[in-house]
């Protein structure tokens, strides 16, 4: 009888400990998460042309270059821990056979909004990049301290609300 007690009480403590355990929390790879800021590069003679630039990098202020090779755009991250990022983007033109590493940086800056996207997946932060005045512009586009002209003609913010990575939120011409 002590033995079919026992056995019974060892029955229901793995039946209780089985019912227990919960289910995996993965966040699926198709889950919209935090977005990167798309900028689309064009023809500055022809607004509606896209244009490639050639043997690009791009790097964020104090972090490792990365080489994108020739684009006509790209995804940048912002951050998250501040209101503004700075990217120098550099773009090998050539001028009379001659290799010119030509350096821009843009600063962006913008308020963050942080949403819940589940308990596997956390939060997402959302971004909104604040208004461009002559007083106040956005982004900033600024040179290279060595250099005496910007690459980049004109820029156009198509979408001030980065919520999603579905299209351009930035237009540059050069």
């Amino acid at each position: 009888m002590k033995r079919l007690i026992g056995s019974i009480v060892f029955l229901v403590l793995i039946c209780c400990y089985l019912w227990s355990c919960e289910k995996d929390d993965l966040c699926p790879a198709t889950t919209p998460t935090t977005p990167n800021l798309i900028v689309r590069f064009y023809n500055t003679n022809n607004h509606a042309l896209l244009k490639k630039v050639i043997e690009m990098k791009v790097f964020m202020e104090g972090r490792d270059t990365v080489t994108l090779g020739t684009v006509d755009s790209i995804a940048l991250p912002l951050r998250t821990d501040g209101t503004s990022t700075k990217w120098g983007i550099k773009y090998n033109r050539g001028s009379n056979g001659v290799a010119l590493n030509d350096i821009d940086f843009l600063e962006f800056k913008y308020t963050t909004r942080e949403e819940y996207v589940s308990r596997a997946c956390g939060y997402k932060v959302l971004f909104n990049l604040n208004s461009n005045s002559s007083s106040n512009p956005n982004p900033v586009v600024t040179d290279n301290p060595v250099e005496s002209h910007l690459w980049i003609d004109d820029i156009e913010v198509v979408n001030t609300n980065i919520e999603n990575q579905n299209a351009a939120h930035v237009k540059i011409f050069f």
